[in-house]
């Protein structure tokens, strides 16, 4: 029993213990989910890709939730092993007519590559998509600009994978295939057009930049990088130089970059890194980003990434500009689709994360016969 001026007091005094009890029991909840992560590990932990040497900074965290789920597209992938000639079958180009390209498979291995282009490009037309609606007595036809595209596209992995293997196969053998960039559409994701110049009421730099657009991954950066850096042979990635004062006239003299120069070269980097989602330390270390003896090796393959595109683009996509009808060319500029890195890595930095898509298609591997194991 408490004594009656006690009681008094405390109804003349009364004091809201719900709040204080709230905070502490907050307080109590965060300690007890502290505890639990501690004992039990993190959920959104992460992991650390090294890209160089250990205390420069240079790492590629991911979130381990997002590091291991798998891409969706894989779910999706259709593959078929090789049936192994016994020796002595007909080919296919003494089969079939006008087999300007494969034409040193056998009929199984013919039909088996040409049932996984149609799942990898058309799975819903089929053979139709390239060939037509007609009887298969006329397949040899090229009526259809779809065809003449395909077997260009064909030769265009072939080179790929015999000619590149420095960039695809940098850390182990992948290899691409059509599904690599098409992924069961006829026209893959990520392809791109000319834009510029993007302000047609202004001359000079400003109608290349300040405009948000794809090209230049909606910033304000130049959205010509695409079309100087990945269509020129010539072209060089650099910036201005790291002195405030230089002499000589940028953009005139021999070897002095522009200040424009560098910001495409900006815009470039921003690409390439939402391409293969990564940060500028896969390539670079940031306490200088100008030296080369401080790169990593992925600068190297990204090298060769960006000049296997030029060729790509150069020899392959542009030159197809007649053949396509005008509703498959630019928006803008009615040029061919070309392809940057993208357009096979949509966001990952391996493809289809390092899936080996070319292990039972020898056939795309080589222009020549191919070597079945």
């Amino acid at each position: 029993m408490l004594p009656k001026w006690f009681n008094d007091w405390n109804k003349d005094n009364p004091t809201n213990v719900f709040g204080p009890a709230i905070a502490v029991g907050i307080v109590g909840s965060a300690v007890f989910v502290a505890a639990l992560v501690v004992t039990w590990g993190n959920p959104y932990q992460t992991e650390s890709m090294q890209t160089g040497p250990r205390g420069t900074g240079m790492s590629v965290p991911e979130f381990n939730v997002s590091r291991l789920a798998p891409d969706p597209d894989i779910e999706n992938y259709y593959t078929e092993e090789p049936y192994i000639p016994e020796g002595g079958e007909e080919l296919a180009r003494d089969i079939y007519e006008n087999v300007q390209v494969l034409g040193d498979l056998t009929e199984d291995n013919f039909n088996r590559v040409m049932l996984a282009i149609t799942q990898w490009v058309s799975p819903e037309e089929g053979c139709a998509y390239c060939h037509g609606d007609v009887d298969i007595s006329e397949y040899g036809a090229d009526d259809l600009y779809t065809k003449v595209v395909s077997r260009r596209m064909i030769q265009m992995t072939q080179n790929i994978n015999e000619n590149w293997s420095g960039h695809v196969n940098a850390i182990e053998e992948v290899g691409v295939n059509c599904y690599t960039c098409h992924r069961g559409e006829h026209v893959p994701s990520n392809i791109w057009f000319n834009v510029t110049p993007v302000n047609e009421n202004v001359s000079g730099w400003a109608a290349d930049q300040n405009r948000a657009t794809a090209m230049s991954q909606s910033t304000s950066l130049p959205s010509s990088a695409l079309e100087v850096y990945l269509t020129d042979y010539d072209s060089q990635v650099n910036v201005h130089d790291l002195d405030s004062r230089v002499a000589g006239v940028p953009g005139i003299d021999e070897g002095i970059a522009t200040i424009q120069k560098t910001e495409m070269t900006y815009s470039l980097m921003n690409y390439f890194s939402n391409s293969l989602g990564v940060n500028c330390v896969f390539c670079h270390n940031s306490r200088a980003f100008h030296d080369p003896g401080q790169y990593t090796p992925q600068w190297g393959i990204a090298q060769l990434g960006r000049q296997m595109v030029i060729e790509m683009n150069q020899e392959y996509l542009i030159p197809l500009k007649d053949t396509y009808p005008p509703e498959r060319l630019g928006p803008i500029f009615a040029d061919a689709p070309k392809a940057a890195c993208k357009t096979c890595h949509k966001g990952y930095q391996r493809p289809l994360q390092g899936m080996n898509v070319i292990a039972d298609w020898p056939e795309l591997a080589t222009t020549e016969a191919p070597v079945y194991e």
